[in-house]
């Protein structure tokens, strides 16, 4: 993935961004405390952000460590004048090439550590190891920075007192990089895109079928991207893209990234949910997609999960293969208060031809939407079919 740079100064964000979860490793192995480091980390992103356009560094690590360590240093002196709490860290260390450990996992397990709520995770996960400025977060998230910053005080006082080196649960991990994957596109940085590139670090740094599930998983759901839309910004469902503009360099790669971890025989949820994707991304027309199969991959979905949501698409994708009947009597079998079955019934009524059902189900939907892309969306369905049926 090409570097992108940052606007006015030509430095290379996604590069400085890697190096991030390297450097404080560093740090914490030198005897800071891990929320001492990544405030010192990220002082030091800001002053390279500031002065690299006009004196780069010839061992960007190396320039991140040292001024990292003395950010560190001024934070403990003066954390140290109003306190008597003591650390072996008065000296600079010695002069010379910094160690090539890479901590860059254990920052992973610790930031996603089971303790924290996910929103905390996320946040703090997107700075420590994404290297985003807390501003940047909050701008993704839309919600105010002091928000932001709150999520990542209380996540450092919670794992405070946990070690780097402590084993982490790699299924966290993946449910965060997720989440993080699905819950932003907006503001300054286009978090989809800053998780399919941590995910990518993540898929180099540890051998599991799961991890590399999931980066085929996004890789694939991110080629339809530019399709979901149209020009006006409004959605567009699979059944109406135009497949065209779908990109072909990212299924190729979330294909072949798939393939190599079902072939270890290791099945998990992220690799059924890519081959769900696969088998779309493969079509080239909405009516040609192989439903069958992907009815079989839901089966196995739910058998690892037990997921109510994968139930719900599940039954979707029973009505097109075994008809709208059929789709709708395994719809009946999931919860209904989950959010989207009253517009999964609703599509499948109208694909049974149960028009006026169908747009009063659109309707209830469209009162009950999450954001106003889809709420739009279920609205003009709605009145698209009670003009149909009055007609």
């Amino acid at each position: 993935m090409t570097g992108r740079r940052h606007a006015g100064t030509g430095v290379d964000e996604s590069r400085l961004r890697e190096l991030i979860p390297e450097v404080i490793g560093v740090l914490v192995r030198r005897g800071a405390d891990f929320a001492s480091a990544e405030d010192a980390v990220q002082e030091a992103l800001v002053e390279a952000l500031r002065t690299w356009p006009a004196d780069p560094p010839r061992d960007p690590r190396g320039w991140l460590v040292t001024v990292s360590w003395r950010r560190y240093l001024d934070l403990y002196r003066s954390e140290r004048a109003r306190s008597a709490r003591e650390v072996a860290v008065d000296l600079e260390p010695p002069q010379g090439p910094v160690s090539a450990v890479d901590d860059t996992l254990r920052l992973y397990f610790l930031c996603a550590h089971p303790s924290l709520t996910p929103g905390s995770a996320v946040a703090l996960t997107l700075r420590a190891v994404g290297g985003l400025t807390t501003r940047q977060i909050a701008e993704a998230y839309l919600v105010p920075e002091s928000t932001i910053a709150q999520r990542i005080s209380r996540a450092k006082r919670r794992i405070a007192d946990v070690p780097l080196d402590q084993p982490g649960d790699l299924a966290t991990v993946l449910r965060v990089l997720y989440l993080i994957y699905n819950e932003g596109h907006s503001g300054e940085v286009d978090l989809a895109t800053e998780a399919i590139r941590v995910t990518r670090q993540l898929a180099a740094a540890v051998d599991d079928p799961e991890v590399a599930g999931l980066l085929a998983l996004v890789l694939l759901h991110h080629a339809r991207r530019a399709a979901r839309t149209d020009p006006a910004g409004r959605l567009v469902p699979l059944a109406g893209q135009d497949r065209s503009r779908w990109d072909p360099a990212l299924i190729a790669e979330g294909v072949a990234v798939l393939q190599a971890a079902l072939a270890r025989d290791r099945l998990g949820e992220y690799q059924a949910q890519a081959a769900i994707a696969a088998l779309h991304a493969d079509a080239r027309r909405f009516e040609e997609t192989d439903w069958v199969q992907i009815v079989e991959w839901y089966d196995e979905l739910v058998a690892l999960t037990g997921s109510e949501v994968a139930r719900l698409n599940r039954a979707v994708a029973v009505g097109e293969a075994d008809g709208a009947p059929a789709g709708l009597a395994a719809l009946a079998e999931v919860d209904p208060g989950l959010p989207r079955h009253t517009a999964a019934s609703a599509y499948l009524h109208e694909k049974a031809g149960r028009l006026a059902d169908a747009a009063d189900l659109y309707a209830a939907a469209a009162r009950a939407a999450s954001n106003t892309a889809e709420r739009d969306h279920l609205t003009r369905r709605a009145a698209r079919l009670r003009q149909t049926a009055s007609g």
